[in-house]
Formats: structure tokens, C-alpha cells, sequence
């Protein structure tokens, strides 16, 4: 399966994410890699693309096949996806 991790705050986590994210705001990103699986990709999503690129450039030097969710969840609600409040 997939993993899906939301890097916004939680006040903004709560307004929609997408379905199966887990949320793992920015700042707990470096305390999260001895968790993630290096087996397979680990999507990240913020608001617009912008901390999850950060995030994501991050995690790629540790080994993490990590993959930016461009867009973010702005783009997501555009799209007419699916969310969970």
C-alpha cells in the first residue's frame, strides 16, 4: 500500500486531507525516517507542493525513495477529490 504522509499543521490537517494521509508535521519529519519504509515510495503532500518538496529533498538523503505530491491538497480540492475532515 501506499504511504501517504501530510506535512502541514494540524489546524490545517483537520480542514480536508486526503484519505489515508497521516499526519506528520514538518518539523517531526527528521524523528520519522527511522519509520519509513525504504522498500517503496513515501508521497508527501502539504498545502501547495511547497514544504513537501522541502521535506521530500530531505528524505531522499536519507535513503527514502520520497515523492512530491505537486499541488498539494489545494489541488486536490480543486479536482473535486475526495477528503476526510
Amino acid at each position: 500500500a501506499a504511504v501517504l504522509v501530510d506535512v502541514r499543521e494540524p489546524y490545517e490537517f483537520v480542514t480536508g486531507h486526503v484519505p489515508g494521509a497521516e499526519l506528520a508535521p514538518m518539523q517531526t519529519v527528521p524523528t520519522l525516517v527511522p519509520m519509513l519504509p525504504t522498500d517503496r515510495p513515501v508521497y508527501l503532500v502539504c498545502a501547495t507542493g511547497n514544504r513537501s518538496g522541502h521535506v521530500a529533498d530531505y528524505l531522499s538523503g536519507h535513503g527514502i525513495d520520497a515523492v512530491n505530491v505537486e499541488g498539494g491538497t489545494a489541488d486536490w480540492l480543486r479536482a473535486g477529490y475526495p477528503v476526510e475532515r
